[in-house]
């Protein structure tokens, strides 16, 4: 129920708020603030809708990076902000669909701090496995940890990390015991994973197709609901375990309060550069990036259904942190 409350809340908070002179919005810079460090996935989506949105709007769009403690510390800078769009959160989902139900204490309310402007982008997870090993497949990786339990290791970026919690949704869909050996980044496990101390992981797909056409490393499959278009002929890992996904998205909000209307102009604009041909065929194809289409609403419910299937997973993988 909690999951519910927070998508509702989300999805409600600024549905009244005093009217706002949208038609005027943006008078003056507006800064994003991004909970990640500079470099990352975040920080170059924030980059490139930051220029975009300046053009758009005629007003300097400035990125700010905060990052530590899981997203918190740039999320909670971020409420203390004033409500009047010129402060805008870009974060990953586990902000709002993980960290509520991992963490003990949070140092913000996701269910009041907040409301959902627009999704950004979402990145699948591509499922590799070192060359040596004989599995083909996600059926043979499944038949190999059934057959000894707990005898396989996967590399993952921290407990509640997407690469993480995706490894423990495929157990808790196939009952497969798998063992988690934490890493600090991406780049060190996956280089782990080349270089055979560990057997596989869930990693960005942007990320294994130098290695994979090098033959380092193996795909078994992708976390997107349907097959890449650059690669169709690589599976998806739904395919074998129907309802399966492994993607982590982008979004942006605003500090609860902001006006209706500013809201609504700031969705509109990304949309609009997000549907852009040119902006795709620049940015988001090469990065491997999928855009995300819809209104608030739409994005906040999006929010609720991730939050109800992360919930259940880490309540049943009994993962917690305390602080």
């Amino acid at each position: 129920m909690k999951g519910l409350r927070i998508a509702i809340t989300l999805a409600c908070i600024g549905l009244f708020a005093a009217p706002a002179h949208a038609q005027t919005y943006p008078t003056k810079p507006i800064t994003i603030v991004v909970t990640l460090a500079a470099g990352g996935a975040a920080d170059v989506i924030a980059r490139a809708l930051a220029q975009q949105l300046s053009e758009e709007w005629g007003q300097p769009v400035l990125v700010e990076n905060k990052g530590g403690a899981n997203n918190q510390v740039g999320t909670t800078a971020v409420t203390r902000s004033a409500p009047d769009g010129y402060t805008l959160l870009l974060t990953p989902e586990h902000t709002f669909t993980v960290n509520p139900y991992l963490y003990r204490k949070l140092s913000y309310d996701p269910a009041k701090d907040f409301i959902p402007v627009t999704g950004l982008v979402s990145i699948s997870q591509a499922l590799v496995v070192h060359p040596s090993l004989a599995m083909q497949n996600v059926t043979d990786l499944i038949a190999a940890a059934k057959d000894k339990p707990g005898g396989l290791n996967y590399g993952s970026l921290g407990v509640g990390s997407g690469p993480h919690l995706s490894m423990e949704l495929l157990q808790s869909m196939t009952g497969a015991k798998l063992n988690a050996v934490q890493y600090k980044g991406a780049a060190p496990a996956l280089t782990d994973v080349i270089a055979g101390h560990i057997p596989m992981m869930f990693v960005s797909t942007g990320l294994i197709v130098q290695p994979w056409k090098a033959g380092q490393l193996r795909p078994l499959g992708v976390g997107s609901r349907e097959r890449l278009a650059q690669f169709p002929e690589l599976p998806t890992v739904g395919e074998t375990l129907p309802g399966f996904t492994a993607v982590v998205w982008f979004g942006l909000f605003a500090p609860s309060g902001t006006p209706r209307e500013i809201v609504v102009k700031i969705n509109n604009t990304v949309q609009r550069i997000l549907a852009d041909r040119g902006f795709r065929d620049r940015f988001l194809t090469p990065n491997f990036y999928e855009p995300i289409s819809g209104s608030p609403e739409q994005f906040a419910e999006d929010i609720h259904r991730d939050a109800e299937r992360w919930q259940n997973v880490i309540r049943d993988a009994k993962l917690a942190i305390e602080d």
